[in-house]
């Protein structure tokens, strides 16, 4: 048997609004919490957020048993040396009841990034109306729990293939024939070609008495360079009577 894991598409956030009047503080924040952490679905898992979004009203008329209103003292220090400051929840209630309903209900919740997220989905208002008409919310009956739906149907996964009509393209009428489209590539400019000159005979036998020249003169050059080279190797004569 495998087991589940809440994917994001199976998350569906509703709206509930619970009415906080002649409400026990700790139970009403119970309840809260429950629906913001999605305890109330079968989906439920600890590490992720599938709660619900839920609107108290009548915060100011939510009541504290056994004389909790002047021995319960709410504490808020600034971070300074010496700087905390106790308030009653008489006062507390009586000033600001949003306050003290939603801080009631964050401490039911994690205290982490998880929490964090949680706590944006609750909306408190101290007298019965709200501003979240527009989103159709459900009245949430303390106790109760809705019926689950399952799980909400996939989405239909987009077809990679197109149809074979599509594919086709339009018909064509019978006795016609496909033809092949083959693309012209642009005629490439050629050069212009010199018209090809033939040497005269004259030319040649210029050309052939030149090079004849040429080497008759190296020839030359050469025996000059040997006659040279023999005359000082010569040992000079030594004289007569020395």
């Amino acid at each position: 048997m495998k087991t589940y894991s809440p994917k994001p598409e199976h998350i569906q956030r509703r709206w509930y609004v619970l009415d906080a009047s002649e409400q026990v503080l700790g139970r009403l924040a119970t309840e809260a919490a429950h629906i913001l952490r999605g305890k109330h679905k079968p989906i439920y898992a600890p590490h992720a957020d599938v709660g619900d979004n839920v609107i108290i009203v009548n915060a100011s008329k939510v009541v504290l048993t056994g004389g909790k209103e002047s021995k319960k003292v709410a504490y808020r220090h600034s971070g300074h040396p010496g700087g905390i400051t106790a308030t009653p929840y008489e006062d507390l209630l009586a000033q600001r009841p949003a306050f003290a309903v939603e801080k009631a209900i964050r401490g039911m919740l994690p205290k982490n990034r998880l929490g964090r997220a949680m706590i944006k989905k609750l909306h408190v208002e101290a007298g019965p109306e709200h501003r979240h008409q527009a989103q159709k919310p459900e009245a949430w009956a303390m106790g109760n729990r809705p019926a689950w739906e399952g799980l909400p149907a996939p989405a239909p996964a987009p077809t990679a293939r197109r149809s074979t009509e599509e594919a086709a393209g339009p018909t064509q009428p019978a006795g016609t024939r496909k033809t092949s489209q083959t693309k012209t590539s642009p005629a490439k400019p050629t050069a212009a070609r010199k018209p090809a000159t033939r040497k005269t005979a004259a030319a040649r036998k210029t050309t052939a008495t030149k090079k004849s020249t040429a080497t008759a003169a190296k020839k030359t050059t050469t025996a000059k360079t040997t006659a040279r080279k023999t005359t000082a190797r010569k040992p000079a004569a030594k004289k007569e009577g020395s």
